[in-house]
């Protein structure tokens, strides 16, 4: 697997992973209102923002891209396997990648954590920093877990991380 930064060339590819991703698997943790928000919240606009300013990445797997993640500063958002894709270690990859990333220039992650998702931070050693909720226009209500990761750096190699 290949990990590449997304260009323009690639909006409407991360798009549909995204897209493709949250309307497959989002439904079976969120009523529709919620997945609307969500489809929203990943518009054309906000994927672009994101690639212009460098902050997207692809992975690809036999030249097809079979997921996505954002890295802001210490965030890390939008990361999206294709349904046929997932459970093949492409989502433990690229949040190996953005971790490692982040922790070159901070010692803090930060994400929002989907209810589908949470299971896996959790065992990558992140832990409940806040809880926000908010009711939205169809009166369903988003409820999301913010969540940290810190690390130290081991004095021998500068790229291990204690969790």
């Amino acid at each position: 697997m290949e990990i590449k930064l997304a260009t323009g060339n690639d909006l409407e590819t991360v798009r549909d992973i995204t897209h493709q991703t949250i309307r497959e698997i989002y439904p079976h943790y969120y009523p529709s209102g919620v997945v609307n928000f969500f489809l929203e919240l990943h518009s054309i606009d906000n994927i672009q923002t994101d690639i212009k300013n460098s902050n997207t990445y692809l992975a690809i797997c036999d030249n097809d891209c079979v997921g996505t993640i954002t890295i802001n500063k210490t965030e890390i958002s939008r990361l999206f396997i294709l349904p046929a894709h997932q459970h093949k270690g492409y989502g433990t990859a690229l949040m190996d990648f953005a971790e490692q990333e982040i922790f070159r220039q901070y010692s803090e992650i930060e994400l929002h954590a989907s209810l589908s998702g949470k299971k896996m931070y959790l065992k990558r050693g992140y832990i409940d920093y806040d809880f926000r909720c908010k009711e939205l226009a169809n009166h369903d209500w988003i409820c999301v877990d913010i969540m940290k990761l810190s690390h130290t750096y081991l004095p021998d190699d500068s790229l291990s991380l204690v969790r």
